[in-house]
């Protein structure tokens, strides 16, 4: 059944509609006019050579329990403005409950959220002011248009554009369907009309939890491809995700929870690489002899012998120093190619958990 927006004067042109459940929080949000507050500034790039300048979310010692149980604890995060920061973790880790204590929407028992540089605690509008939210399924109008449901939206948050509604559209793909109740859309065009509401006010920071839950894989590839624009236009983007394939091709930056606490963080190549290796074939040699050749060379980590190939952890970029020490002992390597683990293993030695197929 379809849930129709509430809109209210009272609002003071925000549009929040929030349905909480006992097993996830359900919030759409769009933000109102920023204030303009300062924020922390920190130089980066991303992995599209995309500027990351601005701190415009900050977690310290975050932690919620829960009659005994602890949902997330002692949680340090960061969010830039022009980063899309994968936050991934097995499904129960807690990922809803920190971004509902993010929202405002769950009160932590301890530690501090910090939008802009400022202290949410004591001041609630931050997050009407800086953060556009799309948790599970949005809610709009069936009978509308999907535009006419945008600029329902528009009216609520005030002074926005048509030429701003139809930006956002041709953003997340539906300017061809624009003009169609919204109740014939797939769940993908759903999801999408969604994340263009979202941003109508041009929010610096956008939260996205489980954007691909339910869809087809075309829904879910439609989503990944909208996430990076967001970053690659200023934004920064939360992505909460138990979808390994997911997160490993969207994000610049990624963080990994299990039961609530921080187990790795880093950007997703130094991640990848953490369980890179150097394959090596010498077929008509002594793998053995290989073995001893490489082995003293600096940076060399270990080198196994398996079905005649070696196997080294090693840096990538020292292939020309390995078939160096080979060919100095008369030993011609066929191949010498590296090796990158994924996101997926890293993430079953960090969790222990069976992974969710893409």
């Amino acid at each position: 059944m379809e849930a129709s927006p509430f809109l209210s004067a009272s609002q003071s042109g925000r549009l929040k509609e929030i349905q909480l459940s006992t097993d996830t929080i359900v919030e759409q949000q769009t933000a109102g006019p920023g204030t303009g507050t300062a924020a922390p500034q920190v130089a980066g790039v991303g992995r599209r050579g995309q500027a990351q300048e601005t701190v415009i979310l900050e977690t310290s010692g975050l932690t919620k329990r829960f009659k005994g149980m602890v949902a997330v604890d002692d949680l340090n995060l960061t969010v830039r403005t022009g980063e899309v920061l994968g936050f991934l973790g097995p499904n129960g880790a807690g990922k809803s409950t920190t971004v509902g204590m993010i929202l405002g929407l769950i009160r932590p028992s301890n530690g501090t959220v910090r939008i802009a540089g400022q202290d949410l605690a004591s001041n609630a509008p931050l997050v009407s002011e800086n953060i556009g939210a799309i948790i599970e399924n949005p809610a709009f109008y069936p009978y509308m248009s999907g535009r006419d449901n945008l600029r329902a939206h528009a009216m609520a948050v005030g002074n926005i554009p048509d030429a701003r509604i139809d930006s956002l559209l041709d953003l997340v793909n539906l300017s061809e369907r624009a003009r169609h109740k919204y109740k014939t859309y797939s769940l993908g065009m759903k999801q999408r009309l969604g994340i263009a509401s979202t941003l109508l006010t041009d929010p610096a920071l956008v939260i996205l939890d489980e954007p691909t839950n339910g869809l087809d894989p075309a829904g879910q590839r439609e989503i990944r491809a909208i996430i990076p624009r967001l970053a690659d236009q200023g934004h920064g983007v939360l992505l909460a995700s138990h979808m390994l394939h997911e997160v490993e091709q969207v994000s610049d930056r990624v963080i990994i929870v299990r039961r609530g606490k921080l187990i790795t963080e880093g950007s997703v190549d130094d991640l990848l690489r953490r369980g890179g290796y150097i394959e090596i074939a010498v077929p008509g040699h002594d793998p053995e002899l290989a073995q001893k050749a490489i082995r003293p060379i600096q940076h060399v980590e270990q080198v196994t012998i398996e079905n005649g190939k070696l196997y080294v952890v090693a840096p990538e970029d020292i292939g020309s120093a390995l078939n160096r020490a080979l060919v100095e002992q008369g030993i011609y390597a066929s191949s010498i190619m590296p090796k990158h683990s994924t996101l997926e293993d890293l993430f079953l030695e960090l969790t222990d958990e069976e992974v969710v197929p893409a």
